[in-house]
């Protein structure tokens, strides 16, 4: 049974892990608020993208563009966004889950499936296990720039024009709210462009024509969709670790409590135990 000193030694322990779990809290608090605006402030842009390229691929003859050409998948490659630091929860775990159901899923109908990652929770994993990574990026989301996710984006379509991949596909989570947090796998390339329905056809004039126009923002719609994944996944990031830093608070007043109710039970046990002892002692010197 433990000692009266043994569990102030533990209760002293949790109230200190308590106030660094609460002070991880507050800073993943802060931290989830920036990452939510520029997640959200981006989603409206990309929106408004898509439609005007939707609006101009239509007119433009968009099956003689490579990068909204379908072809056979022989090689493709998946594209996992993970964080680059722990506790959060089982926000690494279920990208990671995500990842491996699409290569144990896809692996047999392609001649090869090529993975890079971004994040070290998904570098350090697949390394674990011996698998092979064409790319691993890490320090990405901690200090999101868009020239970067562009530079990453751009190597994608080089890949993807050159045919070195017929098929590009990304893993990632679609921030919700700061407790929901989807895992989200979607085809980046070829470009699957949504349709213009419930919209009323708008024509502009084109300078120099509008295939050119097109060639010209295919490219930057890959590359703000790129950059829109990774801003989503930083949200869902602080979200998740916003979420696990608050459980792991709450616990841990759980257990103080538990904790000090069991350090005043075996105090009473003890007072109780000296008092049944010096009355019996009392009563052996009356004999």
């Amino acid at each position: 049974m433990a000692t009266l000193r043994d569990i102030k030694r533990r209760i002293r322990s949790v109230k200190s892990t308590q106030q660094i779990t609460k002070a991880m809290y507050m800073v993943s608090a802060a931290k989830l608020r920036r990452a939510q605006e520029g997640a959200e402030s981006n989603r409206p842009y990309a929106r408004a993208f898509e439609g005007v390229v939707a609006s101009l691929a239509k007119r433009a003859e968009k099956k003689d563009h490579p990068l909204l050409k379908v072809r056979e998948e022989k090689k493709i490659e998946l594209v996992l966004v993970t964080s680059d630091r722990g506790l959060c929860g089982g926000f690494n775990s279920n990208l990671i889950r995500t990842a491996e159901a699409f290569l144990k899923e896809r692996r047999p109908r392609h001649e090869a499936v090529v993975l890079s990652v971004i994040g070290k929770k998904a570098r350090d994993y697949f390394r674990r296990r011996k698998v092979e990574l064409r790319l691993a990026e890490v320090d990405v989301l901690r200090s999101l720039e868009y020239a970067r996710a562009a530079a990453l984006g751009q190597d994608l379509i080089r890949r993807y024009l050159s045919g070195e991949v017929d098929g590009v596909y990304l893993v990632y989570s679609v921030f919700k709210s700061a407790m929901v947090q989807r895992p989200t796998t979607v085809r980046l390339l070829p470009l699957e462009l949504p349709t213009e329905e419930g919209t009323a056809a708008v024509d502009y004039i084109y300078e120099p024509n509008a295939k050119a126009v097109l060639e010209d923002l295919l490219p930057r719609y890959v590359r703000v969709q790129f950059y829109r994944s990774l801003l989503e996944s930083r949200a869902s990031e602080h979200g998740a670790r916003m979420t696990a830093m608050d459980a792991a608070t709450s616990n841990a007043s759980d257990m103080i409590s538990k904790l000090t109710l069991q350090f005043n039970r075996a105090r009473q046990a003890a007072i109780t135990k000296e008092l049944m002892e010096i009355i019996g002692g009392k009563e052996a010197l009356e004999k």
